[in-house]
């Protein structure tokens, strides 16, 4: 049999009791005849509350020292793991991200794994080690301690998966599976037994909380069988998968929203070259990622750009865009952070015309002013006011009538 990766989530692993829940089904794949490594993430708000920490010690922590410390939940649940796995016969041993080593670059607080050294692990799986790892954390070359970002755990999970050709990467979450859109939002949405790897990450890239982007990033570029499981149920599961033609029968796989959302306008720009670059070069060196981006036509030399960023980077990125802004001679810049991203997502878009009509329609007929719209092949998102959020969410389902398999 092949290695699995499984992968736990904070609420999976919110106490003892919990603990051994995951203990319990590690033990299953490895009494199934598979060698198996268990990621794990922080206690549920555990992350929050080291956070909270930090920036009650400083208004800017420093970021080394950010890192280090957010970093030490995960190694509370994977040492309790071990524990539990060793008292109950099985061989386990607990490793952090330097002890594995799981390489990244120096971007603290988001940083992206370059390389992974498996000799470690693979020489305790060879001696019928249970190996519990810490997602979310690695370290650069000079041995600092870095984190990969919210959700980072995800990310690590699949980068094992991929650096030992594991058969597959199991993530556990308190849901079973991937939904056509969020469950507490619309009671018709519906799971989806399989949806293919870009699916996914757009999915994940405009709301989705199931999985990481950047984990469905690495799992489409090695090839990883991704299953989406219930920690407190054996039911349901979703698999993110290569594209197949089943999928491409659906016109779409989901509707999703991100509330994380700020608007900033930068009014009365010189329409010339160079601009554009003089105005997201310095979000891009502080690894600000820009979303929806528009430019209005240019009249009299002059025109206004709209973009979006995550409103946890609202305000630096005001500060430098302001600072920029005042370097080229524009007249002003808005913020609005009263705004969310609503989404269609299927690669049966490709072959069916009419989507973004139906899509528009159904949001003008309940009222709802759509200020910014981005497509791509499988993809269209609107900005729209956050308060329609939950209203244009349930529509968009109706109107594709997602309820339905077809």
């Amino acid at each position: 049999m092949g290695l699995v990766v499984q992968k736990f989530g904070g609420t999976s692993v919110a106490n003892i009791e919990k603990i051994k829940n995951v203990a319990g089904k590690a033990i299953k794949e490895k009494n199934a005849g598979h060698d198996v490594i268990v990621v794990l993430s922080a206690m549920a708000g555990e992350t929050n509350r080291l956070i909270d920490l930090a920036h009650s010690a400083a208004d800017n922590p420093d970021e080394r020292e950010y890192d280090s410390l957010i970093s030490t939940g995960e190694q509370v649940t994977i040492t309790l793991l071990s524990i539990v796995l060793n008292a109950m016969g099985y061989r386990s041993r607990s490793l952090l991200g330097f002890q594995v080593k799981i390489k990244t670059d120096k971007a603290y607080k988001k940083a992206r794994i370059e390389v992974i050294d498996t000799e470690l692990i693979e020489q305790e799986l060879k001696n019928g080690t249970i190996v519990v790892v810490a997602g979310f954390q690695g370290v650069d070359q000079e041995n600092n301690i870095t984190t990969l970002g919210r959700g980072g755990s995800d990310t690590s999970a699949v980068a094992l998966a991929a650096a030992l050709n594991a058969e597959r990467c199991d993530i556990y979450t308190d849901v079973d599976g991937v939904y056509t859109t969020d469950p507490n939002i619309c009671a018709k949405a519906r799971r989806l037994d399989k949806i293919s790897y870009d699916e996914m990450l757009e999915m994940a890239m405009t709301g989705a909380k199931v999985l990481q982007p950047r984990s469905v990033e690495m799992a489409k570029k090695y090839n990883v069988p991704v299953y989406v499981k219930s920690t407190f149920s054996d039911e349901g599961g979703t698999l993110v998968t290569k594209e197949d033609g089943e999928m491409e029968k659906e016109v779409l796989s989901g509707v999703t929203y991100d509330r994380d959302q700020a608007k900033i306008t930068v009014v009365h720009v010189p329409d010339k070259p160079g601009i554009a670059a003089s105005l997201f070069s310095p979000l891009s060196e502080r690894n600000i990622s820009v979303d929806m981006i528009i430019q209005n036509a240019s009249a009299q030399g002059f025109t206004d750009l709209t973009f979006t960023v995550s409103k946890k980077d609202m305000k630096e990125a005001q500060r430098m865009i302001e600072a920029a802004a005042k370097d080229i001679g524009a007249q002003s810049v808005e913020v609005d952070d009263d705004v969310a991203k609503v989404s269609i997502i299927g690669v049966g878009m490709v072959s069916h015309s009419g989507v973004a009509a139906k899509m528009f329609k159904a949001m003008a007929d309940e009222g709802i002013n759509i200020m910014m719209i981005s497509t791509s092949e499988i993809k269209i998102s609107c900005v729209i006011q956050r308060k329609y959020t939950e209203l244009a969410v349930t529509v968009l389902h109706d109107a594709f009538h997602l309820e339905k398999k077809s």
